[in-house]
């Protein structure tokens, strides 16, 4: 039986993966890396679903990769609405616009929103009320991770000279009404998906961005790190696999906030 590319590529890296969480330096920090687990099924050049996990640094780079939408959530397909955890690569997602594109991969972990990691750091959701944008925007509550981004700019990021939508952070949206920052003390299931190329779906009536790391996220990491991450995405050899961002991010583009 022939071995997948893919799978054969991870199989290479896996010596490496183990050197880079087994460094001797890293382990005698004081504030040593957290790791976590990380799911990820990917579809394969044969058609076929590969499932795996991987056990990686819990850094920013990594989780923004797994945690944009919770257990539950509604995603807009060619068959109707299919809850994340349910959807398979291979299946077909409608796009902003109204074209479809096959689900490539998608990827799962938990976090305790409540429970601050070893860093300090925190990893609260987003809880989006019902019609809060207007009506069936959402069609009922969608709860979002702290990778979410929504296609939508806030009323505090916007220019005089342009109303063209953003890719905005979930976070710039809390109003303390409508919109909340809500973190249970119990572990939650999030999700993330890739497609073939960076686009926009509609997930409960919102319209949120797929996954992309950004122009400039893999320039700055060391060549070992970039390994070890791109080693999760088997329909990705190089950085610039994943394409073109479909729309501008806020935190990319310089935005003035309109003058009192």
């Amino acid at each position: 039986m022939t071995i997948p590319h893919s799978l054969q590529r991870a199989a290479n890296n896996s010596v490496e993966t183990a050197a880079i969480l087994q460094d001797p330096a890293a382990l005698r920090a004081a504030n040593r890396p957290q790791l976590r687990r990380y799911e990820v099924a990917s579809l394969l050049p044969n058609g076929n679903v590969a499932e795996t996990r991987h056990i990686a640094p819990a850094l920013p780079l990594f989780e923004s990769a797994f945690c944009a939408f919770t257990r539950g959530s509604l995603v807009t397909t060619e068959t109707g609405p299919i809850a994340v955890e349910d959807l398979l690569p291979g299946d077909r997602i409608i796009t902003h616009g109204g074209g479809a594109k096959t689900l490539m991969w998608k990827g799962c972990t938990s976090l305790i929103p409540g429970r601050p990691d070893n860093r300090g750091r925190s990893h609260k959701l987003t809880s989006f009320m019902g019609d809060c944008f207007g009506m069936q925007k959402p069609m009922s509550c969608v709860m979002t991770g702290p990778a979410a981004r929504l296609l939508r700019t806030p009323p505090h990021l916007r220019t005089p000279s342009s109303d063209t939508a953003l890719l905005t952070s979930v976070e710039e949206f809390h109003d303390g009404m409508n919109i909340v920052e809500t973190a249970p003390p119990t572990p939650v299931e999030m999700f993330h998906l890739c497609l073939d190329g960076h686009s926009v779906i509609n997930i409960g009536g919102l319209d949120f961005e797929t996954y992309h790391p950004g122009p400039k996220a893999l320039h700055l990491i060391s060549h070992a790190m970039r390994s070890l991450f791109l080693n999760m995405f088997s329909h990705i050899e190089q950085p610039s696999d994943f394409g073109p961002l479909a729309y501008a991010r806020s935190g990319e583009v310089q935005i003035d906030p309109l003058s009192s």
